[in-house]
């Protein structure tokens, strides 16, 4: 079965290689259509989320903020299957960077750094973009897919301009390995944590919320400077990445302190356009005890 689901995103990976992008935003509509008005895709978890996170908000106001983000979704989706296939200069058409000489000044200063990201704009362009931009060797941290077929596919597709994508599950190793190398590790960081008992507790739009550890842990123990990478989407199919320092002396840091510089962060770009964030994820399921 996995090797017929493989072979099925083959095919749609080869279809939206012929599909110019004037069209693949038409398809974007009809998936947003079906996920919001037919499947209701974790419908239910996006108004709880909402609501709770913006208790201003009446329902009226909430339920206009629920198709733009099926949108964004779908537009999220299509854009992904399309950088299958995004040749270079697409690519570096479609998404730039604002203030890269940040990073070139940190790689002159600095061996590893630490990249936190939400799921806000479009991560996945931004990760092969990395490639092209960065003097720093990039290293994406990345949950393997159960399709062995698929996730092969992926991680050598991804590597196409030079990122490394490796497993969450030898995050200690990459560490080490590269230790005194010039890298940049990104890690998606606003996942719920699966390791309740090693989270990190910040207020996020007004919640206490669980936190992975990771980004800080690694940062202290190996003293990483942080950057925080906003992705901001200028208009549909375009974006622009802008890289802002939490710090630069994580070992001079408080504990939880570069968790919550990062969460604080994010929300102050979500708050700016929230339908660009994914408010389908279980975010909020943890309760602080």
């Amino acid at each position: 079965m996995h090797y017929v689901t493989y072979i099925i995103f083959r095919f749609f990976v080869e279809l939206f290689r012929i599909i110019p992008f004037s069209l693949i935003y038409f398809i974007s509509d009809f998936v947003a259509i079906l996920l919001c008005y037919f499947v209701k895709y974790r419908y239910n978890i996006i108004i709880q989320n909402l609501k709770n996170s913006f208790p201003d908000k009446g329902n009226n106001e909430i339920k206009k903020m629920i198709f733009p983000i099926y949108r964004n979704i779908a537009d999220i989706l299509v854009e992904t299957i399309k950088g299958f296939t995004i040749n270079a200069k697409t690519l570096q058409k479609r998404i730039k960077t604002v203030n890269v000489e940040i990073m070139h000044e940190l790689y002159d200063k600095y061996y590893g750094i630490i990249g936190t990201l939400g799921h806000y704009g479009n991560w996945e362009w931004a990760g092969l973009l990395a490639g092209l931009k960065l003097k720093q060797k990039t290293v994406a941290l990345y949950k393997p897919l159960s399709n062995k077929y698929l996730d092969k596919y992926i991680r050598n597709n991804r590597s196409r301009f030079g990122i490394e994508l490796c497993p969450i599950y030898i995050t200690a190793s990459i560490f080490e390995k590269y230790e005194n190398k010039k890298v940049f590790y990104a890690l998606i960081a606003d996942q719920s944590p699966s390791n309740i008992y090693k989270a990190i507790w910040v207020k996020f739009f007004n919640q206490d919320t669980a936190c992975l550890q990771g980004p800080e842990k690694y940062a202290r123990k190996f003293n990483m400077p942080v950057v925080y990478v906003y992705i901001e989407r200028v208009k549909r199919g375009y974006y622009n990445i802008t890289f802002n320092i939490l710090t630069e002396t994580p070992k001079q840091t408080n504990d939880g302190e570069i968790t919550s510089l990062f969460m604080s962060k994010l929300e102050q770009y979500i708050r700016k356009n929230p339908t660009y964030w994914l408010w389908s994820h279980k975010r909020w399921k943890h309760k602080k005890s």
